[in-house]
């Protein structure tokens, strides 16, 4: 097998790389070279931004609904503290993990940063719940 020496060649300078041309019936929105920043938005606003949205708790379609079966709602100071449980559980490893936070426990996936489902007090009774390797207890 012949191998060919390439020390001899320089790398492409990142500048000189060829820019596609637009495609047809698409206006060219910004000139090649020019940074691609959406309203001018500093990209560490846009970290803050992304990072924030990630960590906040979302609600799947089936906790909503058992949600509004059950007349409970949630304030901002409620999520803020579920925010909190499910950061606390992120920290120690877990990945689902049932948060009790007053009279409802609510099965999460602190991977996805998501309550998969909740429960409330009268329903609790003899109910098992499975498919946890965590428990926040949120005062």
């Amino acid at each position: 097998m012949d191998l060919k020496n390439y020390s001899n060649y320089s790398p492409i300078p990142a500048n000189s790389r060829p820019v596609a041309p637009p495609k047809a019936n698409q206006p060219q929105t910004r000139k090649p070279g020019q940074p691609n920043q959406p309203h001018n938005v500093s990209f560490d606003e846009l970290l803050h931004r992304e990072l924030n949205w990630q960590q906040e708790v979302k609600l799947s379609a089936h906790a909503e609904k058992r949600l509004m079966e059950r007349n409970i709602s949630l304030s901002q100071e409620d999520f803020n503290k579920i925010n909190k449980a499910v950061q606390q559980a992120a920290a120690k490893g877990s990945r689902d993990s049932l948060i009790l936070y007053r009279d409802m426990a609510l099965v999460t996936s602190i991977t996805n940063r998501t309550v998969i489902t909740a429960v409330d007090g009268k329903s609790m009774e003899e109910h098992v719940f499975t498919n946890i390797d965590s428990a926040v207890i949120v005062k």
